[in-house]
C-alpha cells in the first residue's frame, strides 16, 4: 500500500520537567500512539531524536520526538527526513494550539506558524507542506502571558480535555493513511462531536 503519511511527529520539549506542560501536547499523543502498540522509544543521538516505529494497516509508521526543544525542532526532523528521503507532505506533526479552545482539535496541511516556534523552525528547515494535527489548549487571555501559560503544568480539566482529543486523533489515523487527509478530516469532524455529545449526557 502506498500510505499517505510515513512519520509523525510529536512537538515538544525534553527533560521531565517539561512532561506535563501544554506544550508538551505533541509529544503526549506519539507517547500514547507507542503505548497503544505496545513500542518504547529510544534515543537516536544521530539525529537527536527519541525515535520508534509502528505498524498501522501494513505501513511501517517512525514516531519521532525531537530532543533539540521546541524551537529548534525543525534541525532534528530535517536531518532524519533527508536520511530517509521521506517527503514532508508524508509527515504528520503533532503541536498545542492556543488559538483552539481545550476541547478543539484540527486537521489541516501547510499554512503558515501562526507564531508558534516549533512550527517556524521545521518550516525554516524544511518546508510548510506538511500535515499539522492541532491540539487546542486554550488562550490565556495576553499575549504576554501565553509562554508562561503553556510552560506550566496543565490542570486536570485541560488534560482531560487534550487526552480525549489525542484519542479522537489516534481514531482516525487509519484513514489518513487509507484515504488521505480529507477523508481523515471528515472523520475526526465526526469523532469530535460524538465525544462533545457524550460529554454532554454525562453532565
Amino acid at each position: 500500500m502506498n500510505s499517505n503519511l510515513s512519520v509523525i511527529a510529536g512537538l515538544g520539549n525534553p527533560e521531565k520537567k517539561h512532561s506535563k506542560t501544554l506544550h508538551n501536547a505533541g509529544f503526549w499523543f506519539v507517547d500514547e500512539i507507542a503505548s497503544q502498540n505496545n513500542i518504547e522509544f529510544s534515543k537516536d543521538s544521530k539525529f537527536n531524536l527519541e525515535i520508534c516505529q509502528i505498524n498501522l494497516l501494513g505501513n511501517d509508521i517512525w514516531l519521532i520526538k525531537p530532543q533539540s526543544y521546541m524551537n529548534n525542532s525543525g534541525g532534528p526532523i530535517s536531518a532524519f527526513l533527508n536520511y530517509y528521503r521521506i517527503p514532508t507532505f508524508k509527515m504528520l506533526v503533532a503541536h498545542d494550539e492556543i488559538d483552539l479552545s481545550p476541547d478543539s482539535i484540527k486537521l489541516k496541511i501547510g499554512g503558515g506558524h501562526a507564531g508558534h516556534n516549533g512550527l517556524r523552525d521545521i518550516i525554516r528547515h524544511c518546508d510548510n507542506n506538511f500535515m499539522r494535527v492541532r491540539f487546542g489548549v486554550g488562550h490565556p487571555g495576553n499575549k504576554t502571558e501565553v509562554t508562561n501559560y503553556v510552560l506550566k503544568n496543565a490542570s486536570k480539566s485541560l488534560r482531560d480535555a487534550v487526552d480525549q482529543n489525542i484519542e479522537n486523533a489516534i481514531s482516525i489515523l487509519p484513514a489518513l493513511i487509507s484515504e488521505g487527509i480529507q477523508e481523515a478530516m471528515k472523520k475526526l469532524h465526526t469523532a469530535s462531536v460524538n465525544s462533545d455529545e457524550d460529554d454532554n449526557k454525562c453532565q
